[in-house]
């Protein structure tokens, strides 16, 4: 059996790509639980969500991040801008996800503690807050 060795470029054995970044994810606590951002580079974010029963983020857009999110475990209740610009509201299961284009508008609500993983372009300050349930409407405040 062959034993494989790190490159001596920094990089993952057996994976393309740059060196491996060991910082551990960055905790983020928010008002409704916390995310950890696990991945970031000048492309895409790579964020796990951890919403409490009960909580809501808030009804917002982002003018350029553009997002998918998958629900990991739990129940997400998700508010999402249709194409006729009406709110429509639907549960999401574990295994479930949906794609958040720019400019519409959208909530999550954790009908039972969900965990989420989010991946998105990089601009983590374009949140336009237009409701929140913890007085943060019309800033990008954690």
């Amino acid at each position: 059996m062959t034993e494989r060795r790190a490159p001596s470029d920094g990089r993952q054995p057996g994976v393309a790509g740059g060196p491996v970044d060991a910082t551990p994810p960055r905790r983020v606590d928010k008002p409704w639980g916390h995310e950890l951002i696990w991945a970031q580079t000048d492309r895409y974010v790579g964020k796990l969500l951890v919403i409490e029963t009960g909580k809501r983020l808030s009804l917002q857009y982002h003018e350029v991040k553009d997002e998918w999110i998958r629900v990991l475990s739990g129940r997400l209740r998700l508010v999402l801008e249709t194409a006729d610009g009406e709110l429509s509201e639907r549960v999401l299961e574990p295994g479930e996800g949906v794609h958040i284009a720019p400019g519409r508008r959208h909530r999550f609500e954790a009908v039972e503690r969900a965990e989420l993983v989010e991946v998105s372009t990089p601009e983590l300050a374009d949140v336009v807050r237009l409701a929140d349930d913890f007085g943060r409407e019309g800033t990008s405040a954690p």
